[in-house]
């Protein structure tokens, strides 16, 4: 069934990979021709004449603030998004960076970013029909889609790597879905959900609109940093939905006049025990090759393969940006240093970028009059 969308709705999803351009009438997932990520793409004309600088800074408070370049129309929320932008405080003056930020995402809800990405992903296929969801997650995602389907009163199956935290299967259980144990990483958990006819898949980039809901966080740094361009993004990497997500949104708000061809530099962050996009980018690669024997605490950052490899690279080196990989080490040490400086209980993902932060100024990468964005992903409560 054909489903009419306003003129602000997507207009079409578009394959980056072979530009072959699809209707958003229907729910979908990778292109039909190259089996890459699809991206929406919108009337930005339609959209300039609900958009500008006065009407984002007061809209309301989550991420449907930014409606008019979203795929639905608002669902109820869950308070997702418009999450604070915060000094460094301590934390700056440990990293020799006066104008270190943080944003920190953990406020989310369900505690993490990838509710952003749930929230429209879930309210988008919903809108569109369906009633069935499935997604192999490290766990934050899990938890994000288990909350959403819950809200609209659809079904989620959450399939987790065998050696995640009990905690965050137990979040899962707690919003209704049913969890699944995969023996092995994230990558053999897709595997069993790719074999699933029965459900819509909604893991990372193999949909597209989850990256809809992680440019928000683009829009959001620019809007609460008055609408300037910070100098830095530093961002922890697993699928890397959240990297593709804002280089995309500022490439909306340019178009949308909001903003000049002003660019931060991104830096992907990846752990030592898992760093093929790292690996990829300081070899000049445009894919990365899998890693093998993934090993990381955080859970977030064990993603052997991503899908969207090509588009991350992309965006690191047209920012001018870079890529880091942390020792484990390091990022424990900058998980106690989140609590003990800045009062946050930081992800391990999300310290892994305060880790990352402190290599790049000694390197020269990041200087100390700069603005750096620090992205704290989550909360490691679902870790205990």
């Amino acid at each position: 069934m054909r489903v009419p969308l306003p003129a602000r709705r997507p207009r079409r999803v578009e394959a980056r990979r072979c530009r072959a351009q699809f209707g958003p009438e229907a729910p979908r997932n990778l292109c039909t021709a190259c089996a890459k990520p699809l991206l929406a793409r919108y009337d930005v004309e339609a959209a300039k004449e609900e958009v500008s600088r006065e009407a984002w800074s007061r809209g309301r408070e989550d991420l449907w603030r930014f409606a008019a370049m979203l795929p639905c129309a608002p669902p109820p929320s869950l308070g997702e998004g418009m999450t604070p932008l915060l000094a460094g405080g301590r934390l700056a003056g440990s990293t020799g960076l006066r104008g270190l930020l943080v944003k920190d995402e953990s406020r989310n809800p369900t505690g993490s970013f990838k509710a952003r990405g749930m929230a429209v992903a879930v309210a988008k296929a919903v809108e569109l029909g369906v009633r069935r969801f499935a997604v192999p997650t490290a766990g934050n995602a899990g938890a994000a889609l288990a909350a959403y389907a819950a809200r609209h009163g659809a079904e989620a199956e959450v399939y987790l790597p065998a050696d995640t935290p009990r905690g965050i299967a137990r979040q899962c259980e707690a919003f209704g879905a049913k969890v699944h144990w995969v023996k092995g990483l994230i990558t053999d958990a897709a595997k069993e959900v790719q074999q699933r006819r029965d459900v819509f898949d909604v893991s990372t980039l193999r949909e597209p609109y989850r990256v809809e809901g992680k440019k928000t966080m683009g829009y959001e740094v620019v809007l609460q940093n008055r609408w300037r361009m910070p100098d830095a993004i530093v961002y922890p990497t697993g699928g890397g939905t959240g990297i593709v997500g804002m280089w995309k949104a500022f490439d909306e708000m340019e178009a949308l006049g909001l903003v000049g061809s002003e660019r931060p530099r991104l830096y992907s962050v990846q752990s030592e025990g898992c760093a093929p996009i790292v690996r990829a980018f300081h070899a000049g690669a445009d894919h990365a090759e899998p890693w093998a024997d993934a090993q990381t605490s955080a859970w977030g950052l064990r993603v052997p393969r991503a899908i969207g490899d090509f588009l991350i690279l992309r965006a690191l080196r047209a920012s001018r940006g870079g890529a880091v990989a942390v020792p484990e080490a390091d990022i424990r040490d900058a998980q106690r240093d989140f609590a003990a400086l800045a009062g946050m209980y930081a992800s391990p993902e999300g310290a892994a970028t305060l880790a990352a932060a402190r290599r790049l100024k000694d390197e020269g990468a990041l200087r100390p009059d700069e603005t750096v964005v620090l992205f704290q992903t989550g909360s490691a409560f679902p870790y205990a």
